[in-house]
């Protein structure tokens, strides 16, 4: 069972994209979908208004679909579990997803996550990981985290997992935060290849990979655009080359708001083709 959630879990929509386009290579089809109105606060995910073919308003609603793939030449097939975070009630909606895992026999629970961090964009993508079984950890390659703080659904789900007795990990991906407001097809792609080894599954990610590849050399000209970025990102490619000897002070750091603006006013200039 591969899970991912939009929202706090999902910077750069990394996570979100990996399992969309993990089921959309496969095939997978919606079998499921949780209670819209037990799990969501509609001020905080609300619904959206869409015009359908026949030009009829039509709502759609925040919710978690659940969908099978066939995964050929894998040794089981998926479940993917994917949609908003919920608002609410976070222990019965882990407790469902649980149950559904054993019920249909499931025997890993893979949760995806990206997270905003001091990284360049240039570098490949730093990943992290925990699992029930630590050796699990090492055979893929992944840095543990010892991450302690706030949590969102995805820590939760792993608990419930891991009460259950029922086999887990979660994989997360580091995402610049200087392109924070972007889409990162590099985290999703980074993603994907780490869940491959973990599961059995490949797919073909050559268009994730173009997509990636445009990402780097858009935020790169971005960048060059404003000379004070890009002095703070060669201070993050040193300190990533240094593996982490040098530290990069809280004054040194852009302000969010700068960001955003530089990059909005850069997405402006290059119009609506780019």
């Amino acid at each position: 069972m591969v899970c991912s959630f939009s929202g706090w879990n999902d910077a750069g929509d990394a996570a979100s994209t990996a399992t969309g386009f993990l089921a959309q290579s496969l095939g997978a089809e919606r079998f499921a979908r949780t209670d819209t109105e037990e799990f969501y606060d509609f001020q905080a995910n609300r619904p959206h208004v869409q015009i359908d073919e026949t030009q009829a308003r039509v709502i759609s609603w925040p919710a978690v679909e659940i969908l099978e793939a066939r995964a050929p030449r894998a040794p089981r097939d998926l479940v993917i579990v994917q949609g908003a975070e919920p608002s609410m009630r976070w222990p019965s909606f882990s407790s469902l997803i649980v149950d559904l895992a054993e019920a249909l026999d499931v025997q890993l629970v893979v949760t995806l996550g990206a997270l905003l961090a001091d990284v360049p964009h240039t570098q490949p993508v730093a990943m992290t990981g925990f699992a029930s079984d630590a050796s699990m950890i090492e055979r893929i390659g992944l840095k543990s985290s010892r991450y302690e703080g706030p949590t969102g659904i995805v820590g939760v789900l792993h608990a419930k997992c891991t009460e259950a007795g029922l086999p887990s990990a979660s994989v997360w991906a580091s995402v610049p935060h200087y392109v924070a407001a972007a889409a990162s097809p590099k985290a999703a792609l980074a993603l994907l290849r780490k869940l491959e080894m973990m599961v059995g599954v490949s797919v073909d990610v050559s268009e994730l990979e173009e997509a990636a590849g445009e990402y780097e050399h858009q935020v790169g000209l971005a960048v060059q655009s404003d000379p004070d970025i890009q002095a703070f990102v060669e201070r993050l490619e040193k300190r990533a080359a240094e593996d982490g000897q040098s530290t990069i002070s809280p004054q040194d750091l852009p302000s969010g708001d700068l960001l955003a603006r530089e990059f909005q006013r850069f997405l402006r200039q290059r119009g609506a083709d780019s």
